[in-house]
């Protein structure tokens, strides 16, 4: 079922809702800048190393819990993925897009507008079955008498959808001045914008006059229209003319007494250097990024910098909010939550990961954990941890043990 069948069935099932004096906060919407933000060449290139970070993470359902072992002492069990339906959940949200698809999709919402909604349509009985990302124009909070919260959406395409904030994911971002939403981006770059395109206007200008009138004749006898226009052309051709260079004249110019060459230097502003590498660098580091992650030039701590300033926070969000609105408080309890894995993200050099084989001898990772670090397949039997012999735990030592 589409979700705007989904909000036509809830609001039919629920005759009363609509009939409910619903109470505006006026003025707390948040709107998108009419999709000039990601139509910039500068914001569209840095908000894709972001998203196509966060379009790798792994989705995983967990389920964590402790039983009691025979000689009273407890365990801590990990079960990932123990549910179908949730497993396939994570990996397809919904028919129109894949779980990297739909990640990267949510992650430039999030970091163009400091919000991202995504809608979770759910069963008769209350399961998740389907997700999906919502790309309003602007979204205003609106409420019950009950003071039940609804977020009312208005679509580009004109239709207007009124979801109950329970079947809502919402990840935001610079949550300060608002109750509901992060504050957007659009009024503070917008004079940052506007320089930014002031100065590539300029450019584009400057390139534009480059095709003026540059040469001016001046004859010093009355001339008729015809004879300026045809003087003026033969002038061109014989003189201006760069794919014609016959007579070798090109390069020179020749006039007689009746007539004077005066070439002409067009005083175009161009911003130097420095003021278009400074406008950039203020649009980088408002987004916590730099010239290195943009580029894709960066060392092994230079990412790990930007993914623990940058990255990291946002995959913590995601975990909290998709665990806390997939899963009731009672699911919660039994241990049931949503995490984004950054196995993925581990940066590090073929030394660094080399390095790793000794977490394999000491059992803290499994073959397979190593050699998916590696960018390898995994192998049989590959999931059994290994002890190095010549190690033990304390107790066995100061018992003098093995």
């Amino acid at each position: 079922m589409s979700i705007f069948n989904k909000v036509k069935r809830f609001f039919n099932k629920n005759p009363a809702v609509v009939r409910y004096e619903l109470f505006r906060d006026v003025g707390s919407g948040i709107y998108a800048w009419n999709g000039k933000l990601f139509r910039s060449e500068l914001l569209r290139s840095t908000s894709r190393p972001f998203a196509s970070a966060v379009s790798k993470l792994q989705a995983k359902h967990l389920r964590i819990t402790v039983k009691a072992n025979e000689d009273g002492t407890t365990k801590t069990v990990i079960q990932e993925n123990p549910d179908l339906y949730l497993k396939t959940l994570l990996e397809e949200p919904n028919p129109l897009m894949c779980a990297q698809q739909f990640q990267e999709k949510i992650s430039f919402q999030y970091f163009l507008n400091n919000n991202a909604f995504i809608y979770i349509n759910r069963d008769s009985n209350g399961y998740a079955m389907e997700l999906y990302p919502i790309d309003a124009t602007s979204v205003n909070p609106v409420w019950d008498t009950q003071m039940n919260l609804f977020l009312r959406f208005y679509m580009a395409n004109g239709k207007v959808c009124t979801y109950s904030y329970d079947d809502i994911i919402h990840l935001r971002k610079d949550f300060a001045d608002n109750d509901i939403f992060g504050s957007d981006n659009a009024r503070i770059l917008q004079p940052l914008m506007d320089v930014v395109a002031a100065t590539d206007q300029s450019v584009i200008n400057a390139i534009k006059n480059s095709g003026i009138i540059k040469w001016l004749l001046k004859f010093n006898r009355n001339r008729t229209p015809e004879d300026l226009k045809s003087d003026s052309k033969a002038f061109a051709n014989n003189f201006l003319n760069t794919t014609e260079s016959g007579d070798g004249s090109v390069g020179v110019a020749a006039t007689d007494a009746n007539s004077e060459a005066k070439q002409i230097d067009p005083k175009d502003y161009v911003p130097n250097a420095l003021i278009m590498k400074q406008n950039t660098e203020r649009v980088y580091s408002y987004f916590n990024t730099n010239a290195k992650i943009v580029n894709s030039t960066w060392d092994e701590d230079e990412w790990n910098a930007y993914y623990e300033a940058v990255i990291e926070p946002f995959a913590i969000q995601l975990s909290q909010e998709f665990t806390r609105k997939i899963f009731n408080r009672r699911e919660r309890g039994f241990g049931n939550k949503i995490v984004f894995d950054a196995t993925n993200l581990a940066c590090a050099s073929i030394t660094t990961k080399l390095a790793f084989v000794a977490m394999v001898d000491r059992g803290a990772m499994s073959p397979n954990e190593w050699r998916k670090i590696m960018n390898q397949s995994p192998i049989d039997g590959g999931d059994v941890y290994l002890r190095r012999k010549d190690t033990g735990t304390v107790k066995d030592v100061q018992g003098g043990g093995e």
